[in-house]
């Protein structure tokens, strides 16, 4: 392995970090992801992916079924985890060095240390949801983060500006890398940096995948970098008036995260930097005036005609909290009672096999392989005629039930937040141009900032 940063680092116009803690998070819809970002930016960038050159460790999903039942079986009861039903292979994608926290950083400071163009920041992987959002941040390679304060320090010691773009789960706490030391009652920092993201800072996202199939896929990602070159999510051209929204004969990457958020049919809840900053600065209540924001003015006018809104915008943001997050509550409410009837049933059959295979709990254990080896029919019975397991399989499956119900009722606040957000950014965006000053001239620069094409 060659997992360590090179220094010094070229000139950069754009740096990607992306994979996962270990290889159960290295879903091969990372992979891919990062593999269309390279060919949308072009020559002039850097990537940090998992372990490096050389890395082992991308999960794909297995067409069929593989291995020992009965193992798989033990497995489920316990020690139920992800990754059992895929398999690894090395990446694709030639990476630079490892995604460690130590080459993120490292890399990041040498691509701003210097005066220069604007750098585009890509982040690909698992989100972390922290207290507040300068502690969220992104799951690297070796079980390390890279937090939201972390990457807004090494930008303040920076000379360029930045845009990020970040599609993992609460994404969106990147947003507060606009304000110096991630901070937002320091205000904002010198150097400028804005960016678009896939999440709020409390949401997850979708995207993250071990399917290689790219049409049973969905996320931000393929969304936003598809609609940078003129397609849509499977790669087929556009129209160009669905996503050149201001006429410039270009596509910004403000307008393909407009499509994203019109597109997208997951869970995402997509938003930025000036959306964040509208939050900080744009007054409560007062006069107005109105502000020419397009991209917003494209996602409320598809979102309205979707979700049956036309005309009465009004009612959205009530609907969305008197209805569907009430029934996100209640589904939320009989999935912790799902898991804890799943919880009982399972320490009721694991009393019953321990009590009679004491090892079973423990694949390491030195007498493990033997007693499966003469002991498997006698295990098996056990499990075929135990009440407790049969409840514990029927506990499992009322949890499956009510987990992709959460599921269908997150898919469908998502359209509705998106709107709502839409709606309040307009009105955010009236206010705060009707005050003026500085606080305006900061929200015109974040919007031209996320336009740009380094």
């Amino acid at each position: 392995m060659h997992g360590e940063l090179p220094a010094p680092l070229p000139s950069l116009r754009w740096l990607a970090i992306g994979g996962g803690a270990t290889p159960e998070f290295n879903q091969v819809s990372i992979e891919q992801d990062l593999l269309l970002a390279k060919e949308v930016f072009g020559t002039g960038g850097a990537l940090l992916f998992a372990g490096g050159p050389g890395s082992h460790g991308v999960q794909v999903e297995d067409a069929e079924a593989r291995g020992d039942p009965l193992l798989a079986r033990l497995a489920q009861l316990f020690a139920p985890r992800g990754g059992r039903e895929a398999s690894y292979r090395p990446t694709q994608l030639s990476p630079l060095a490892a995604a460690t926290r130590a080459n993120a950083l490292a890399a990041v400071k040498q691509a701003v240390a210097e005066p220069g163009p604007l750098l585009r920041l890509y982040l690909a992987g698992h989100g972390e949801r922290g207290e507040t959002p300068r502690h969220g941040g992104l799951g690297l390679w070796g079980q390390t983060s890279l937090q939201v304060a972390d990457l807004a320090e090494a930008l303040d010691a920076g000379e360029r500006p930045v845009q990020i773009v970040a599609t993992s789960c609460f994404s969106g706490a990147f947003a507060d890398a606009l304000f110096k030391k991630g901070e937002p009652a320091v205000g904002p920092a010198a150097t400028l940096r804005c960016g678009l993201f896939a999440a709020t800072a409390e949401r997850e996202a979708s995207g993250c995948d071990p399917n290689p199939d790219r049409a049973a896929q969905e996320g931000y990602a393929l969304h936003f970098l598809n609609a940078l070159r003129g397609r849509d999510r499977a790669g087929q051209p556009l129209p160009v008036a669905q996503l050149d929204l201001d006429g410039d004969g270009k596509v910004s990457p403000l307008e393909a995260h407009a499509r994203a958020r019109i597109a997208g049919q997951g869970i995402d809840v997509p938003t930025t930097t000036s959306e964040r900053w509208l939050r900080a600065a744009a007054p409560n209540r007062g006069k107005s005036r109105p502000a020419a924001l397009v991209e917003e003015d494209a996602v409320i006018a598809a979102l309205t005609a979707e979700l049956g809104y036309a005309g009465r915008e009004a009612e959205a943001a009530a609907d969305l909290e008197q209805t569907l997050l009430k029934a996100m509550d209640e589904a939320y409410g009989r999935l912790g009672a799902a898991s804890e009837r799943e919880d009982a049933a399972y320490r009721a059959v694991a009393a019953e096999l321990l009590a009679r295979f004491p090892v079973l709990d423990d694949p390491w254990h030195p007498d493990f392989a033997s007693t499966l080896k003469h002991h498997r029919a006698e295990i098996e019975a056990a499990l075929t005629g135990s009440a407790a397991y049969s409840e514990f399989e029927a506990a499992g499956a009322a949890v499956g039930a009510v987990q992709a119900e959460v599921a269908e009722l997150l898919v469908r606040s998502a359209r509705l937040e998106r709107l709502v957000r839409a709606l309040a950014n307009r009105v955010l965006a009236g206010r705060l141009k009707a005050r003026g000053g500085k606080a305006w001239a900061t929200f015109e620069a974040l919007l031209a900032c996320e336009r740009a094409q380094p």
